[in-house]
């Protein structure tokens, strides 16, 4: 199976150390990730340090020199509803449960000040992977076309949107031979056995450049297949709480 990385949680003043560090590692192996930035963070848990006076030119940098992907990673990152909407791993959202109209105004808003720093891009990552119909719609009206979520092997197309699977369990994944799948990574929490488990991966699979995984033809989806992917998110939800 090939993976592709996505980094969540990208601000200003995230922790810069670990950042670094990740970052160092990805380039060592070629690897070539999605990053969701934040348009206006005002989540108080992803400050971890002094912000970076420099964040938006050198946002562009990682994608224009290093030929890294960026998504608009919500708004403010700030959890307004206890809704798991139609992908439940977390029942918190910034989005799952608020009206269409302010909904499509949250997106019209962070689309428009990565504009202003010269970010364009039709790609979603919604904050805990919670969204709703509305989400959807609201993205279609402000040009988005891709979201990073979802399950399977493959993209896949539905309601209009593109959407490109993380990994179910990282470490299944990692012994299936056919197919795609994105790792989601929290520089912010990653501690140190995580730099040397990535840092296996990445030796040892097949890593794919999110730029390359937004070429792959997305197959089609049906209800049928967004009810089964409802109930694995539900029973991963699960499960993670058994484990904690």
């Amino acid at each position: 199976m090939k993976i592709a990385v996505r980094l969540d949680d990208i601000t200003p003043d995230m922790d810069w150390v670990k950042f670094n560090r990740f970052k160092e590692l990805m380039d060592r192996y070629y690897v070539k990730p999605l990053i969701g930035v934040v348009p206006l963070p005002e989540d108080k848990g992803l400050s971890r340090g002094e912000a970076r006076s420099d964040f938006w030119p050198y946002v562009l940098s990682l994608r224009d020199e290093l030929g890294w992907e960026i998504a608009m990673h919500g708004l403010h990152h700030v959890y307004t509803t206890k809704r798991g909407g139609m992908f439940p791993l977390n029942h918190q959202s910034e989005f799952a449960g608020i009206p269409y109209e302010k909904q499509r105004k949250m997106i019209e808003i962070g689309k428009k000040v990565l504009a202003d720093h010269a970010i364009v891009t039709d790609i979603f990552m919604a904050p805990s992977h919670t969204y709703d119909s509305n989400t959807l719609k609201a993205l279609r009206e402000n040009g988005f076309t891709r979201m990073t979520d979802g399950f399977g092997k493959l993209p896949y197309l539905y309601d209009g949107i593109t959407f490109y699977p993380v990994a179910f369990r990282q470490q299944s994944s990692l012994h299936k031979k056919d197919g795609v799948t994105t790792f989601v990574v929290h520089c912010n929490t990653l501690e140190e056995k995580d730099f040397a488990r990535y840092e296996k991966i990445f030796q040892e699979q097949q890593m794919l450049p999110y730029r390359e995984l937004l070429y792959y033809r997305p197959v089609k989806r049906g209800i049928g297949g967004r009810m089964i992917e409802r109930a694995m998110a539900s029973a991963k939800r699960m499960l993670v709480s058994a484990g904690r």
